[in-house]
């Protein structure tokens, strides 16, 4: 199944509706949600319970990290077993509740305290890593906790994260960029040293109630998601040349700042302060303080700006000029 599906349904239900089991009515009886947090205790259950009885190929993915003459290890090498009863632990395989196996994170989402494991396999060796809102090139396969895969890529696909569940966008920053990228002559590109991991989802951090429609996603199904980060673009969804993750000035990974209050948030506002000048344009620094710009006599007061509107304060309050509407300057005039 193609990737569509991670797309995340922006709507909010009140209620969850199913039908009667009687054939013959054609009325609908309205289901109340689950709490959220009463909801978070079932799926923590369930996800300790499946660490404690499920084991991966730790030995093979080292022995294809340590050997130079083949590929990286992709998501589709990652191999998780269900422990059978009475079985132990086969040699080369390591229990996923074992000690430092898996990272534990928490995090509060929808006025709900949850918990998140990562298992980090590789972080990857590039320097970048993504913010929660940027553009990723990732594979993926995505399953319930009894295996079945409900979504996966057959090769390297892009996603705004602003448009998937929290539960990526919380994740994905855990993990570093490929260390290279090469662009073979065929048409393919090639990898390497990527992150590589797998996150371990309850279902209030990926789609609780708001499945997408013809998904066959089960209402709070908690998620697993095997992944391969490869590439990240830091995103900047208004082009305001302020990347979109410095508008979400409260760092609670939720765009809700609205400076202006014109009900554009700042992120995709590009008059961030409303005083008339374009967020882009109150970008004023000079970046070349010996090139005569503007023809004045002046090379040092010409308003070439430097590509950051953050950095000009020209009444020196401590608010840049982009959310003050006491400077409205503009590098166009």
């Amino acid at each position: 199944m193609k990737n569509k599906i991670l797309i995340y349904t922006l709507l909010s239900f009140v209620v969850v509706y199913s039908c009667k089991k009687d054939d013959e009515s054609d009325d609908f009886t309205p289901t109340p949600i689950r709490d959220r947090a009463e909801q978070q205790i079932d799926d923590d259950a369930a996800l300790l319970e499946y660490f404690n009885t499920h084991y991966y190929n730790s030995q093979e993915l080292a022995d294809i990290f340590a050997d130079t003459a083949t590929p990286d290890p992709k998501a589709s090498d990652i191999v998780i077993t269900e422990l059978v009863s009475g079985e132990n632990v086969p040699d080369g395989h390591t229990l996923l509740s074992d000690p430092g196996v898996l990272i534990t994170r928490e995090t509060n989402h929808a006025d709900t305290d949850y918990k998140y494991y990562i298992l980090n396999i590789n972080q990857g060796g590039g320097v970048e890593s993504p913010n929660f809102c940027d553009e990723v090139r990732v594979n993926y396969f995505g399953s319930y906790l009894d295996g079945e895969v409900f979504d996966s890529t057959a090769n390297p696909e892009e996603f705004d994260l602003i448009n998937v569940i929290r539960g990526w966008q919380i994740v994905m920053p855990e993990f570093n960029v490929s260390e290279s990228v090469v662009n073979n002559s065929d048409g393919t590109v090639t990898y390497s040293n990527y992150g590589l991991g797998v996150m371990f989802l309850p279902s209030g951090l990926g789609y609780y109630v708001d499945v997408p429609l013809n998904s066959g996603i089960p209402l709070y199904a908690s998620l697993i998601f095997k992944v391969e980060m490869l590439e990240t673009e830091l995103a900047d969804h208004d082009m305001d040349n302020v990347p979109s993750y410095i508008e979400d000035y409260n760092n609670n990974l939720f765009f809700e700042e609205d400076t202006d209050e014109d009900t554009f948030v700042d992120f995709l506002d590009s008059d961030d302060d409303g005083d008339g000048t374009l967020t882009i344009d109150e970008d004023l620094e000079d970046t070349d303080l010996t090139f005569d710009s503007d023809g004045d006599g002046d090379p040092t007061n010409d308003k070439n700006g430097d590509g950051d509107p953050t950095n000009d304060d020209t009444d020196g309050d401590g608010i840049p000029n982009y959310l003050d509407t006491d400077d409205s300057e503009s590098r166009d005039n």
